[in-house]
Parts: structure tokens; sequence; C-alpha cells
């Protein structure tokens, strides 16, 4: 189907939020209509990320009400533009991640990183789009986006799990590739054992890495070890174990976003080690000597461009990678946010659009 034959906007069917409560319910709005670059998505299913929880309750201050939450999308092409042509056909399983649209024309979108395009990626919702409209997630039955932002999954990959790979599996496996955390052999620490530190175990895992999860909940040490893989569990607050481990970890993925201490970690690192920091903690602190001694480093990483995100579904697929889910209907997504923000979900909530938003 050709955009000849969607040329006006279409009602859709969301959940939205009105206000800073952040309860999401039914809501009704219109989608652009399909241009030529465009494809239209039926939504089948949406992972929850904890932004979610950040912009249906205003905790930054930019919230625009009604404000449609989701950017973990994934679903089958019902139409394209004329323009769309090899890449994309009606029937294809494709997911759209947390940007829907960039400049396309500075240095970084040329170089496939759009989602640090240099004159604003635009996010998959609350943000304003390129028309002056604000944009809406996918919460929804179903989405129009640009060809560049959209992503094949391969046929053999579940829609549902392919969801949080389009944010919490992308969010990991970008800095991984970036700093060569893909040698077999060498050590990878990860801090936290939420939707992102489970996928950073899972890929370290597949990298064929010798994993260690980080954790101050001694709860978490059987799920690391017997459901992850997981080759070994530290607790963090135990300074013996820490210390026992001092410079043995090439590479340590930070995923935690509550505030903790930074130099213990830094002290776990080998000569030249790198910690890369995907949480968001209030503050990061430590001493010089945790960086100029040891020659070590310290990034920072957020999603990743759409080469890269391509490449890791098509990893996942391949190595069969598969997130573990809960699968919701959308009538308990008021209650997987509240649980989401408790931390009661192994490890990520994804919503069954297809049969439950009607």
């Amino acid at each position: 189907m050709s955009s000849d034959t969607a040329n006006e906007e279409a009602e859709c069917l969301g959940w939205a939020a009105r206000d800073p409560s952040g309860l999401v319910s039914p809501y009704i709005f219109n989608r652009r209509a399909v241009g030529s670059e465009d494809v239209s998505i039926t939504i089948t299913h949406c992972g929850i990320c904890y932004a979610d929880v950040v912009w249906t309750r205003n905790k930054l201050g930019d919230s625009n009400y009604p404000l449609v939450p989701g950017h973990e999308i994934v679903g089958v092409v019902k139409a394209v533009g004329s323009g769309v042509v090899g890449r994309f056909k009606v029937g294809d399983h494709v997911g759209v991640g947390a940007y829907v649209n960039s400049c396309r024309d500075c240095d970084y979108c040329n170089e496939g990183l759009e989602n640090h395009c240099q004159n604003g990626a635009v996010y998959t919702f609350n943000h304003l789009d390129a028309d002056g409209s604000i944009t809406k997630g996918g919460y929804s039955t179903f989405i129009v986006v640009h060809q560049r932002y959209c992503f094949k999954i391969p046929d053999s990959y579940p829609l549902a799990s392919a969801a949080p790979l389009l944010c919490a599996g992308i969010t990991v496996y970008a800095p991984m590739i970036r700093h060569k955390m893909n040698q077999p052999g060498k050590s990878l620490g990860v801090i936290g054992l939420g939707g992102l530190g489970h996928m950073a175990v899972k890929f370290g895992k597949a990298f064929g890495l010798n994993v260690t999860v980080f954790s101050t909940s001694i709860s978490k040490k059987k799920e690391a070890l017997t459901l992850l893989g997981a080759d070994k569990f530290v607790l963090s607050s135990d300074q013996q174990q820490m210390k026992a481990l001092a410079k043995s970890y090439d590479f340590i993925i930070d995923t935690a976003s509550g505030d903790h201490p930074f130099d213990p970690y830094m002290s776990l690192l080998k000569t030249a080690g790198a910690l890369v920091l995907v949480g968001f903690p209030s503050e990061v602190k430590m001493s010089p000597a945790s960086l100029v001694l040891g020659a070590r480093t310290v990034s920072g990483s957020t999603v990743g461009g759409t080469r890269e995100t391509q490449e890791m579904l098509d990893f996942c697929a391949e190595k069969r990678i598969h997130p573990n889910i809960e699968v919701i209907p959308i009538q308990f997504a008021n209650e997987a946010l509240e649980r989401l923000i408790k931390k009661d979900v192994k490890y990520r909530f994804v919503i069954d659009i297809e049969n439950s938003l009607k």
C-alpha cells in the first residue's frame, strides 16, 4: 500500500497520562498521514521503560499532556509510502525505538548515530516533531514513522521479546561494541540487575566474556548465576569481597540509577580499564586517583544509532538472545508502572497491545 492510499490523518486509540499523577487511561488522537518515506505500523507490543514513569509523572517538568508514553515499539507494517522501496513491505516485522526523527544532515546522522544528532533527535513521545506536533508513543494501536527510524525484526524472533531490545538492549549493546567489550576471554562487571543489567549479562555471555554481577541485594545471587548464567556474583557492600577483586576487570557497565559510590568499582578495573555509565544517579563523584593512577576511563552512553540498533537485532536473532519479560494487557499498565518504581519486575514489562487495546 503506498502513501496514495493513506494520504489522510487516521484516528488512533491509545492510553495517555493527563496529569502528573501519571495514571494512564484510554485516549483517542490522530496520527499523521503516511508520507512518501513513511512506514505505518500496527503495534503488537510495547515495552515499559523507566522513561515512561519519568514523563508520565512530569519528573523533569517538561511533560506535555495528554501524554502517550512508550518507546520500545514492535509490530507489523500495514502501509508504506511510495518512496519506501526495498527496505520494508506490508507484513514485515519491525521495531521503533527511542527516537523517530533527526536532522539527517549533520556529521552524526551521516555516521548512523542519529541519537546524537547535532540538531537534536526527536524522541518517540512527548517531543516536538518537525511538523510542530508532539510525538505520541507506543501505548497505542499504530504509529507512522519515517523509514530511517524503523528496524527490521527477523521473522524468527518473537515480537514480544524484541520490544525491550529497542531501549534496554541497545542501551547496553552500543557501549559494549564501542569499547570493544566483545573480546572473548575478557572480564566484565555488571552493576545492577534490572532491565538493563540483565541484558548486559546476556550480551556479555554471548560475546564470550567472564561476567560478574555486582548487586547490593543478596537475593539477586541465584537469578544472576542460575537464570542468567553469570560466572560470579558479588555483594557490593562486602568490602572483603570487593578488595579481593582489585584490578581484575577489563570493563564495567554501571546500570544502577540509585546513588552509589564509584571509587570502590573503579578500583576493580585493570590498568586502562573502562567503566561505562548507562544509569542516571543524581551525581557522579570519585577521586581523581581512581582515574589517573590506573589510566582508567569513565564514559557515558544512551541508546544507539540506527546502524548499531539493526546490528543488535540481527545479533540477538542469530545468538537467540531474549530478554526476560512479563507480558501484560494494557489494562494492567498503571499497576506495572507502580511495580517498576518498586523494582518489582523480572526484568521488563511488555504490553500486549494487539490483544488488549481494542
